[in-house]
């Protein structure tokens, strides 16, 4: 099946960039996957979807990859939507819903983003990437490079949490620890592309984790009988996840496969000891100031300062939704307590979620009469520091 990718563009400024091009960023900013969206609405319709496999691969058309041979997977399931009438009654909405994404190869969300990243780097010739981490996203490059054949390096911060740490190594990638935060590790990334010959594979560095991201969105839309839920929170790190989900949603669109035109209203959620996108929106800013001093035991969370801030704002502005943070004492508890409620394996950057739930309705921002969507991005038994009461 031909691809429908027509070109990459320049999020910052539009320029148009060929596709099936080895690319970073523009103008260090970050580059967006267009489809002739025409060409696909011609090409199949939502209804084929039911006889395809149950992965994140079925959305082909609207996905990047040239050749199903070239695809590198460790079993990417569609992940499930889980009823939490519990949660629902104690943070007081009508229905609320957690897309369960600890199902995953790796237990994160961050699996999605890599399969598609290492199967284009593979299908363009790469042989060598590294990436920096604060959390899941390291392990899961490690495993999908090793799936792929390719010789992966994670830089991460020394106190990144311990499961982090070791199951780099454990999937054959070279872990370095560095005493500093993520954009330190980045920064030193950057640096080896010149002298280790890397790829760097960094949040939003490349075209293609935004794409495979972008699956939660279509299956959140499929899953719903292609009716979309009122809020989706989602745990705002490096936002890789709210942008390619806010693409899916605008692309479903056009090829007029949602049965309303209602887009949900999306929250960024944060912790306050790391809320750069959340005070960039509450100043009406487009661009976020790094945080100076992020500290949360979420670790997926601790980003001082997003590439695509602008792009996480703009969805946001754009949906009706806010960017908020909830108390990082809280989440602890908050972890324990969505757990316990529910039996969900609810990771601490999750847990934030719940905390922004709360402060949401409680002001009148989300009605009590919604249909909420929360994101769970990790599996709780990745973080061990946390689970520790």
């Amino acid at each position: 099946m031909p691809s429908f990718v027509t070109h990459l563009e320049a999020a910052i400024d539009g320029t148009r960039i060929p596709a099936r091009t080895v690319q970073t960023v523009h103008e260090g900013r970050p580059l967006w996957v267009r489809y002739d969206l025409d060409a696909v609405g011609r090409a199949v319709d939502r209804d084929a979807m039911r006889d395809r496999p149950q992965t994140m691969w079925r959305y082909r058309e609207l996905l990047p990859y040239e050749d199903e041979a070239s695809i590198v997977s460790l079993g990417e399931t569609m992940t499930p939507l889980v009823d939490c009438p519990r949660l629902a009654e104690r943070f007081g909405v009508a229905r609320l819903t957690v897309k369960d994404e600890s199902r995953l190869p790796t237990g994160s969300f961050k699996a999605r983003g890599m399969a598609m990243a290492v199967t284009i780097a593979r299908e363009l010739g790469i042989t060598r990437v590294a990436a920096p981490t604060a959390g899941n996203a390291g392990g899961a490059l490690a495993a999908y490079a090793a799936r792929a054949g390719i010789r992966c390096d994670v830089l991460m911060p020394a106190d990144t949490p311990i499961v982090n740490r070791l199951e780099v190594p454990v999937y054959g990638g070279h872990t370095r620890l560095v005493d500093g935060l993520i954009n330190e590790c980045g920064r030193l990334v950057r640096e080896g592309v010149e002298s280790e010959g890397w790829f760097d594979m960094s949040t939003l560095k490349e075209p293609y984790r935004i794409e495979g991201k972008k699956t939660m969105g279509l299956e959140l839309a499929e899953q719903g009988g292609w009716r979309l839920p009122d809020v989706i929170l989602y745990p705002t790190g490096g936002g890789t996840g709210l942008i390619g989900m806010w693409k899916a949603f605008e692309e479903l669109g056009r090829i007029g496969w949602l049965e309303a035109p209602n887009l949900p209203r999306l929250f960024a959620c944060q912790s306050d000891g790391c809320a750069p996108i959340v005070n960039a929106f509450d100043a009406g800013e487009r661009f976020a100031t790094p945080a100076e001093d992020p500290r949360t035991v979420a670790s997926g969370l601790r980003v001082p300062g997003a590439v695509g801030d602008f792009m996480i704002l703009d969805a946001v502005r754009a949906s009706g939704g806010h960017a908020m943070s909830c108390a990082e004492a809280g989440i602890g508890d908050l972890t324990r307590e969505a757990c316990s409620a529910e039996g969900l394996a609810i990771c601490p950057e999750t847990a934030a979620c719940f905390g922004v739930l709360e402060r949401a309705v409680a002001d009148g921002l989300i009605e009590r009469d919604a249909h909420v969507v929360v994101f769970n991005t990790g599996a709780v038994q990745k973080y061990v520091e946390v689970m520790q009461p």
